[in-house]
């Protein structure tokens, strides 16, 4: 298995990948990690990887295209090798056992994490397989998540551990959905930044608008509608206004059930 780690901060996985199972598994050679510094697929002289969002509001965004480029660069290196592509964001599928051992059958995985308010929605739609979380709960960006990901897949590839049979014994606790939060137990709405047009993928014009009633509520629109399609079970429990139900009675008159 190899993974491939995007990051800003390299030097934060330099500890990790030195103990533990991670370290057996490079030992073994049924691993081999590679850690890329998304720095170094900017294009300016300050190599710059954020943006402020359209529409405004807090926090910076991933710009997207030194990640299309990071993520490309590492497709050409190897263009007959398939590889997944998993964006870290708590917007994700949670990542249980058993999505960990869907991915211990792959045979490469390209990691992106994130940083600030988060990544460009278009690197998610256009870019990444997967998106995944380790839990309802937001970390300061996705390395912790990578960390996470990549042990728990790595100890079910055969020969890690010590006795295979020791994986296929352990426990592991149900995720249960935590309550309401500040953002009223919801996901969160897409972020943009520049280029306006990326590939002819375009930022949604509402948010280059300036009328920030509208942005208000396509931004909580589009919080909903991603959380009914991805994370459904959140609403049981989420602080839903009066607006939110019309809104909510309208995304499922106009789309099918969500996929679980």
């Amino acid at each position: 298995m190899l993974f491939d780690v995007i990051t800003i901060f390299p030097e934060f996985f330099t500890s990790i990948l030195e103990h533990g199972v991670l370290k057996r598994g490079r030992a073994g050679e049924q691993i081999e990690i590679r850690i890329h510094d998304l720095r170094e697929a900017t294009d300016d002289r300050h190599h710059t990887v954020d943006d402020r969002p359209f529409g405004g509001g807090p926090g910076m965004v991933f710009k997207p295209e030194p990640v299309f480029r990071a993520v490309e660069r590492l497709k050409e290196a190897a263009p007959n090798e398939p590889c997944r592509v998993v964006l870290l964001t708590p917007q994700g599928r949670l990542l249980t056992q058993a999505v960990a051992e869907e991915l211990s059958r792959e045979k490469r995985l390209v990691l992106i994490c994130g940083r600030y308010e988060g990544v460009d929605e278009r690197v998610a739609e256009h870019l990444a397989t997967d998106e995944i979380s380790i839990g309802d709960y937001v970390l300061a960006g996705g390395e912790l998540g990578a960390a996470v990901l990549m042990e728990t897949v790595t100890r079910l590839i055969p020969g890690v551990l010590g006795n295979d049979s020791s994986a296929g014994q352990d426990s592991f606790a149900a995720f249960d959905n935590l309550g309401a939060s500040e953002t009223q137990g919801i996901l969160d709405c897409p972020h943009y930044t520049r280029p306006a047009d990326l590939r002819g993928w375009k930022v949604p014009e509402v948010l280059l608008s300036g009328n920030h009633e509208e942005i208000r509520r396509w931004r909580r629109r589009q919080a909903l509608e991603k959380t009914w399609r991805k994370r459904p079970d959140l609403l049981e429990c989420a602080s839903l206004s009066e607006e939110d139900r019309e809104m909510l009675e309208e995304i499922r008159h106009a789309a099918p059930e969500p996929q679980l």
